[in-house]
């Protein structure tokens, strides 16, 4: 490791994914220490297990990207090292001696269903949607032990988003290629997600109604136009607010004639319907969207739903860390241009952590804004700033963790060791 006091600033990045990479690779250009703490094996988040199978091609290149900005002088990873569970997050702000830390943790745990008492129904009728999707990716890998579940016909989807839909996808083609199974048809899942479903079956001489299933639906409790399928730009005009709408509800249109999933908006959930310790079903009112943007509940207009399995998928947010104050769901901000977070002087965050979004261009996006403005701060800082001893005894500090999760300094020797058999990592 690099002693000799030619870095501008050390910092500290707790998190390895499409956030912290993109910024452990701007800093470090700049002539930061990044020192990135990754809490599990492989630096890659939810890009690893909460994309769907098919989105091979998208991960391989986030794959690539992070690797590329880890794997960089200036750069030094540490994995299996998670903050608030391996090491306290008030001693690194504190102890170690870091100049700036900053927050690419991400968005780790699902948003709760909003009911009353939902969560008691977990895994009797209820599902989460990162706990499926996980579920989805590995099932069919030899010796796989993770949760297991049952597809039902005619599940219920909360949510609205990219990741609903990427839920409602697996729900439908597990259910077709289970259908055609049990004729004696065995269609492999990832064509037919390229191919879609009603191509799929034309193959076999099909139709969906001859399969005798209902599909699942999506509920959503704003306008289809609202979905967030695209993002409007900053400051957009109505009249491109409704150019996003309509795009918004092209995309929907082309995903439900490929996977021919249904759609019902303007529901929000309110209450369960239960039978026995199991789940049965949601309580809708009826909503309307006002002038700015919120689904209002209409209480003169409810539903009942029964569906013999819920999957919730109305968002992720960050997993909570002892030490570090929180808005709700999301990071308590002093100044949310900067990151900054309130009562500290050199903490910061970036990414889905402050964004509260999964989508990783908005990701990679937010966390080079937040680099750029680091990088004015560290470049005001004097050049001498950063004092040999204390430098020296920041990365001992750096090399004893390391040591002791076993990684002996060169990411690609460790991503390759870490990887498991046929798992997507290439060298770069």
């Amino acid at each position: 490791m690099t002693t000799n006091g030619n870095y501008r600033a050390t910092i500290a990045i707790i998190g390895g994914a499409t956030a912290g990479a993109e910024a452990a690779e701007k800093l470090s250009e700049a002539g930061a220490l990044c020192a990135v703490f990754e809490q599990n094996d492989r630096p890659y988040g939810k890009v690893e297990d909460g994309l769907p199978r098919w989105h091979e091609n998208l991960r391989h290149k986030e794959y690539t990207s992070i690797d590329a900005k880890l794997d960089r002088p200036g750069v030094h990873f540490i994995p299996r090292t998670g903050i608030g569970r391996d090491i306290g997050f008030t001693e690194l702000v504190e102890d170690w001696g870091f100049d700036l830390v900053l927050l690419a943790n991400g968005a780790w745990r699902d948003r709760a269903l909003p009911v009353l008492n939902a969560d008691t129904y977990v895994n009797r009728g209820l599902i989460y949607q990162n706990a499926f999707i996980y579920w989805f990716n590995h099932y069919e890998e030899p010796g796989y032990d993770g949760p297991s579940y049952q597809i039902a016909d005619n599940t219920m989807v909360v949510g609205g988003g990219l990741a609903s839909i990427d839920v409602a996808k697996v729900l439908q083609l597990e259910l077709v290629a289970r259908a055609l199974w049990a004729r004696g048809i065995r269609q492999d899942l990832l064509a037919m997600e390229l191919d879609g479903v009603p191509e799929t079956l034309k193959q076999h001489s099909l139709i969906w109604d001859e399969l005798g299933l209902a599909g699942c639906t999506l509920y959503y409790r704003r306008r289809i136009e609202d979905m967030p399928l695209a993002d409007a730009p900053p400051n957009a005009t109505p009249e491109l607010l409704i150019k996003t709408g309509n795009v918004r509800r092209r995309i929907l249109d082309k995903a439900q004639n490929k996977y021919l999933f249904k759609v019902e908006p303007l529901w929000s959930p309110v209450g369960l319907l239960t039978h026995g310790d199991r789940l049965d079903g949601l309580r809708f009112a009826r909503t309307k969207v006002d002038g700015n943007g919120r689904a209002i509940g209409l209480s003169d207009e409810i539903c009942n739903v029964q569906a013999p399995l819920v999957i919730s998928s109305i968002g992720s947010i960050p997993q909570p860390i002892e030490g570090l104050p929180m808005d709700g769901e999301l990071l308590r901000l002093e100044d949310l241009d900067l990151g900054s977070v309130i009562g500290f002087q050199n903490v910061f965050g970036c990414g889905n952590v402050v964004t509260g979004k999964g989508n990783l261009v908005a990701s990679r996006r937010h966390s080079a804004l937040i680099a750029s403005r680091l990088i004015e701060r560290i470049e005001a800082f004097p050049s001498s700033s950063t004092d040999n001893g204390k430098l020296s005894d920041l990365t001992r500090r750096i090399a004893e963790r390391q040591r002791a999760v076993g990684y002996e300094g060169s990411y690609t020797a460790w991503a390759t060791r870490v990887s498991p058999p046929g798992a997507d990592f290439r060298p770069v």
